[in-house]
């Protein structure tokens, strides 16, 4: 039944999630929709130094918008850094050193955000990984949840005060249509049991974070949420964790700036803000979070399982003292 689940959803996507598929999607895009200035507004968007995070980046800093570039990398950051102030004459734009990995630090680089900046009109969940092995963080955490679902939780959560007091506020998230092929594994969150496979490990995440978005917009009326599918881009970080899949798609896979489209609609169109929060969005459309007639959907009790779980998760980060990243007092959460 698996594999002729995901034998479906590969055929679905050599249609749609490809450069042909976004050529073809475009030609229902209403031009109009980002012919806009976002001069005065803050954008703050995690992996912003390649990929679908550069490009959207650049694009927010052409329209005009104040940009927090959050990166892992301090010598790729300030190259971007430069592309970008050069390429759009737009000097606001920042960099800020986290690695959404170390959950800890996640947390307290929000915190200290909100006390220095007054405002965040727009954040923009976009680092991901995909490691193949299972490895923990120093928080004990899997590290492919950690990143991808953990490091989004605890910034947006954190920056949720300082968001949804800015005008016309935004959270979006760039999730994954492998998402599909995955049901919130509520009992196994941080992938322990079983055989540990990384592609189906992200594909947990992005189905995780397409649950929050759910959630968060619920909790939240005042922000808009949304969570989208770039999908199947040639990026550095899909060369580097999907090679034989990179290899494969070749030519037929979308360039960065076709993967970053939704997002940066996502984040400055009117149009966008005017659609019901907490979506799931491909190629600036709302489209279905599971395959028709699939086993994917949860019970509220199981989501409020999940969001209890990422709160305790949460507080227990959040409450334990400053020490060495392997040090004793580091409680472990496996």
């Amino acid at each position: 039944m698996s594999l002729y689940r995901n034998a479906i959803w590969f055929l679905n996507g050599i249609h749609q999630y490809t450069r042909k598929g976004y050529e073809a999607a475009c030609k229902s895009f209403e031009p109009q929709d980002l012919d806009v200035s976002v001069v005065g507004r803050s954008f703050m968007i995690t992996g912003a130094n390649s990929g679908i995070g550069r490009a959207t980046a650049m694009a927010i800093a052409k329209k005009g918008g104040t940009v927090h570039m959050v990166c892992r990398n301090r010598d790729k950051a300030e190259e971007a850094r430069v592309d970008i102030v050069r390429a759009s004459e737009n000097t606001e734009v920042y960099i800020h050193i986290v690695d959404l990995s170390e959950t800890r630090k996640v947390w307290e680089f929000a915190e200290a955000f909100k006390k220095q900046y007054p405002s965040l009109n727009v954040l923009i969940n976009n680092a991901g990984c995909m490691v193949h092995k299972r490895e923990l963080n120093a928080e004990g955490l899997e590290k492919n949840f950690a990143t991808n679902t953990m490091g989004p939780y605890i910034l947006t959560q954190s920056l949720i005060p300082l968001i949804q007091k800015s005008r016309d506020p935004r959270v979006i998230t760039v999730s994954s249509g492998g998402m599909l092929v995955q049901k919130l594994r509520v009992n196994d969150l941080q992938s322990k049991k079983g055989y540990f496979d990384g592609v189906m490990v992200y594909a947990q995440n992005k189905r995780q974070q397409v649950v929050l978005t759910q959630q968060w917009a619920k909790a939240n009326p005042v922000i808009h949420f949304s969570v989208m599918h770039p999908g199947w881009v040639d990026t550095p970080a899909v060369s580097t964790s999907m090679p034989q899949f990179h290899h494969m798609m070749g030519e037929r896979l979308r360039g960065v700036e076709q993967g970053a489209d939704t997002v940066v609609w996502l984040a400055l169109s009117r149009a966008a803000s005017r659609t019901r929060s907490g979506q799931f969005f491909q190629d600036r459309v709302p489209v279905p979070v599971h395959l028709p007639l699939a086993w994917t959907h949860s019970s509220a009790e199981e989501i409020q399982r999940f969001m209890t779980q990422l709160e305790t998760l949460a507080r227990a980060i959040q409450s334990q003292p400053d020490a060495e990243p392997n040090g004793p007092s580091r409680p472990q959460f496996v």
